[in-house]
């Protein structure tokens, strides 16, 4: 099912094209501060993100490996890409908050479980990776 979404004010709008199949939470130091909290994203392949608006968004380089997108206009937080060389480049992130319906999706994954504050859980069970297996997959050599 395709899925769009967009930002609080509407500046950017996206499509996706493909099932959502991986969700994700990320408790990085990074992805807490940029969300507030944990953050949740939808993985999209590069070829399957249509994006409108383009021109409002804010794009910064947070680590060696990735960029982080957010509307200029509202400061709404859109995706997070990998930009490293490797199996994974070019995949997004896009924030689950920002989906128009996110019914159906469920979480398959946490990521940097090993830096989750102790003040909160997800119910029920789904793959983990610590910071280092994390690292490993995706940090630079």
């Amino acid at each position: 099912m395709a899925r769009t979404g967009s930002c609080n004010c509407g500046s950017v709008r996206y499509s996706i094209a493909a099932d959502v199949r991986h969700t994700g939470a990320c408790h990085c130091g990074m992805c807490r501060k940029w969300s507030g909290g944990v953050y949740l994203g939808v993985e999209v392949a590069p070829d399957d993100l249509t994006i409108e608006g383009q021109d409002k968004l804010t794009i910064y380089t947070s680590s060696p490996w990735a960029e982080r997108a957010f509307c200029s206009i509202c400061g709404c937080n859109i995706y997070y890409r990998v930009t490293a060389p490797g199996p994974n480049q070019g995949t997004y992130h896009v924030g689950l908050g920002t989906l128009d319906d996110a019914g159906g999706i469920t979480l398959t994954e946490e990521i940097f479980i090993d830096r989750k504050p102790l003040g909160y859980a997800f119910a029920g069970d789904r793959k983990t990776m610590t910071e280092a297996e994390v690292m490993a997959m995706f940090g630079p050599d």
